[in-house]
């Protein structure tokens, strides 16, 4: 258990409800969820599924149809082409995380991930015995994987390359260039790939690379997605892994082990958001973008902060630096005399120093609300 770490976000996201019950009012920016309600074709869906009994065990992998939805999913959206067999559907996708550095780590094994990266990465690589290696993401690189740093850290223990497209905390997303040049490294190396696409959907320009469709990379990636943030359906504990051939049994063999399978009713409800109508993704990243724009220009306005542009998922990750002082004073001084919740960016990893996470997952009126009270405390930082 002392290998295992946790999310901070919950953490910060318990203190901020805390200060509320305490009277004390705050501006959500910590948590990373979608503010928008499930589509209704989604609900209606899982409660005609609970109306017509599907509330019993079903296959460990997933249910057939949904298997096949997500391949041809898949394919419709010109991500990948794949085979149903292929597909595993878990509660959640940090399964697919854990799944897959079970089955394929042991003691001494090192699994490569980034940092700032999703703090799951470096706990459950640990748990499973790995040893986490982090591959820093720079601002002088726009938070993406530098192929040549990335190669200088591959060890002949090496086993596993974790990538995040778009990318979580940063909002940064790697271009075509890029994972074709990361292929290349774990071609000759001979790694693993876990490709987290969770946010693919949530994404500011047309394309969106994946490892995945580079040539001879199909067979040793393993794609992570769910309904989560696509959907809205964070809740509903949805997701899936594309998994090599040779990793679909022990796969499955964890799931029967740990969980045994996924909700009946709620794939039923999967289904339904894959195969039905695009439009409520597609407002809710038109909302995103309107947000992205009000917060990342606000917050280049403000003396000491500056603030790239993120291309996709729904984090802004401005650097704090200048302020001169660690991002989790920065942070806690932004919830307790701002009533700002965010997180800083060492939330993610040690290279994350001097940057804090703001998820602009809420509403515009109150991310303006939220900037005037950075630029505050920003204020009395610098005139300490």
């Amino acid at each position: 258990m002392g290998r295992l770490g946790t999310e901070s976000a919950f953490e910060v996201l318990a203190r901020a409800r805390a200060l509320e019950r305490a009277g004390t009012p705050v501006i959500h920016l910590e948590i990373g969820e979608p503010d928008f309600e499930t589509p209704a074709h989604v609900v209606a869906a899982a409660r005609d599924a609970l109306d017509q009994g599907h509330t019993h065990y079903v296959p460990a992998p997933g249910l057939p149809e949904l298997r096949t939805a997500v391949a041809a999913f898949l394919e419709r959206t010109g991500r990948l082409r794949t085979t149903p067999d292929r597909v595993v559907v878990t509660p959640g996708a940090k399964p697919i995380m854990f799944f897959t550095m079970l089955a394929l780590c042991e003691d001494g094994d090192e699994v490569l991930y980034p940092d700032p990266g999703f703090p799951m990465y470096e706990s459950i690589a640990a748990f499973a015995g790995a040893r986490p290696v982090p591959v820093p993401l720079r601002e002088e690189h726009g938070f993406r994987i530098d192929p040549a740093e990335l190669e200088a850290l591959v060890t002949p223990r090496t086993r596993l390359l974790v990538l995040n497209s778009p990318h979580n905390p940063c909002g940064s997303m790697l271009g075509r260039d890029d994972v074709e040049a990361i292929a290349r490294v774990a071609l000759e190396h001979d790694l693993v790939v876990l490709s987290d696409e969770v946010y693919t959907a949530i994404r500011y320009h047309d394309e969106c690379p994946s490892v995945l469709q580079v040539d001879g990379m199909a067979e040793r990636t393993v794609l992570l997605d769910g309904w989560s943030k696509t959907f809205a359906m964070t809740g509903w504990r949805l997701g899936f892994g594309v998994l090599p051939p040779a990793l679909v049994e022990p796969v499955t063999r964890l799931v029967i082990n740990s969980v045994s399978c996924t909700s009946a009713f709620s794939q039923h409800a999967a289904i339904a958001a894959l195969e039905g109508p695009w439009a409520p993704v597609e407002r809710m990243v038109a909302a995103f973008r309107e947000r992205r724009d009000v917060i990342v220009a606000g917050l280049n306005r403000i003396p000491g902060i500056s603030c790239l542009e993120p291309q996709g998922a729904f984090y802004a990750f401005p650097s704090v630096g200048e302020l001169g002082l660690p991002a989790a004073e920065v942070a806690e001084r932004l919830l307790v005399r701002g009533g700002v919740a965010c997180l800083p960016g060492t939330a993610f990893g040690v290279h994350g120093e001097g940057y804090l996470r703001f998820s602009y997952a809420n509403s515009v009126a109150r991310i303006r609300e939220a900037l005037a009270a950075v630029e505050l405390v920003a204020g009395e930082v610098a005139h300490a």
